[in-house]
């Protein structure tokens, strides 16, 4: 077993036992929890999520993408502008981008357009160094971290017409 084919299993299905994992990559439980400890204190895994379709929950969430504008600082770059903004709570992930207008694409979660719409007017744009914000609200999620979301159970793949005498 490597590390790579430990990792590239548990990112498919965090939920697997340790007894799932050591049958599937044919390894001692032994090897497989120290593996992971290790993986886990090198902080290679950072954490183990639920994938959830709040679509298809009765919570109401409101997602969205902001493009930020912003200009480095002398001898920190944009890592603390960076920090500033994903240290508030709202923030669910974020990235530094090269080839694009904007520096960062922040992705954020609110319980409405206006509480995300407060979170950029009031905590994100007034950062020193913010020159812009461009927010994208996500409308509808089709798939996300490689799982297809938008199942629909009266689609069939082969779905072919009916043909009546």
């Amino acid at each position: 077993m490597t590390e790579l084919d430990l990792l590239s299993f548990i990112e498919k299905n965090a939920k697997c036992t340790i007894t799932d994992l050591s049958m599937a990559l044919n390894e001692s439980e032994e090897v497989i929890t120290n593996s992971l400890k290790e993986l886990e204190d090198k902080k290679v895994i950072c954490g183990y999520h639920t994938l959830i379709n709040w679509d298809k929950s009765c919570t109401e969430k409101v997602h969205a993408t902001i493009q930020v504008s912003c200009s480095p600082e002398r001898e920190h770059g944009y890592d603390r502008i960076a920090k500033r903004i994903y240290m508030y709570n709202e923030v669910e992930s974020m990235s530094l981008l090269s080839g694009s207008a904007a520096e960062f694409i922040v992705n954020v979660e609110g319980k409405t357009m206006q509480e995300i719409a407060h979170f950029v007017g009031r905590k994100l744009a007034p950062i020193e160094g913010v020159t812009g914000t461009a927010t994208l609200f996500v409308l509808k999620q089709y798939k996300k971290n490689g799982v297809i979301l938008d199942t629909d159970d009266n689609y069939d793949d082969n779905e072919r017409l009916l043909v009546t005498p």
